[in-house]
């Protein structure tokens, strides 16, 4: 009759070793998470950067991001709210399509996706300062230049010519005039 509260304990004793056990592996099988990547803006040209976002790896951790699309590998890290944070450039060779982002964990325990769309506009725009004397203004010079002479200048050739009219009027007086001694 002994036997049976001692197998009553032991079973008890069996299951609160093995609770801790089966909790923690439940904790790992949760830590695998996957999720995805926001990229901000969606489409860019090459050359330009783009923002990446994602909540997979949890707060306080770390990443790391690639993308055929990319120059190099983004390095996440944490942002102010919740989640991590990077920022990547586009290579300036790449073609356009649509490309996908993909970024592990550092501790290996979440992965998570997503697409950025590369497009070329039919003028480019320079990525990085240019030493060119002008840089992103020369698109509003040449703006301008197709625009031609505006009300002030035609008001300032008319004045012109008005002025030098009446010089050659002038001159041409003087000489008409017979000289008087």
């Amino acid at each position: 009759m002994r036997s049976l509260p001692l197998t009553f304990c032991a079973a008890i004793a069996a299951g609160a070793i093995s609770l801790p056990a089966s909790a923690a592996l439940a904790a790992t099988a949760n830590d695998d998470r996957s999720g995805t990547v926001s990229v901000s803006p969606s489409r860019v040209s090459p050359g330009g950067e783009v923002e990446l976002r994602t909540e997979a790896c949890g707060k306080g951790r770390s990443a790391r991001g690639n993308s055929e699309a990319f120059a190099s590998e983004a390095r996440f890290e944490p942002a102010d709210g919740k989640g991590l944070v990077a920022e990547a450039r586009i290579r300036s060779d790449a073609a356009p399509d649509d490309y996908e982002v993909w970024v592990t964990c550092k501790d290996g325990h979440g992965k998570a996706t997503g697409t950025v769309t590369v497009v070329h506009h039919s003028r480019p725009s320079p990525v990085a300062p240019v030493r060119a004397g002008g840089g992103g203004t020369a698109a509003l010079a040449e703006e301008a230049a197709d625009e031609g002479p505006g009300t002030r200048h035609a008001v300032i050739g008319l004045g012109l010519g008005a002025v030098a009219a009446v010089a050659v009027a002038f001159r041409s007086a003087r000489r008409r005039r017979p000289a008087q001694h």
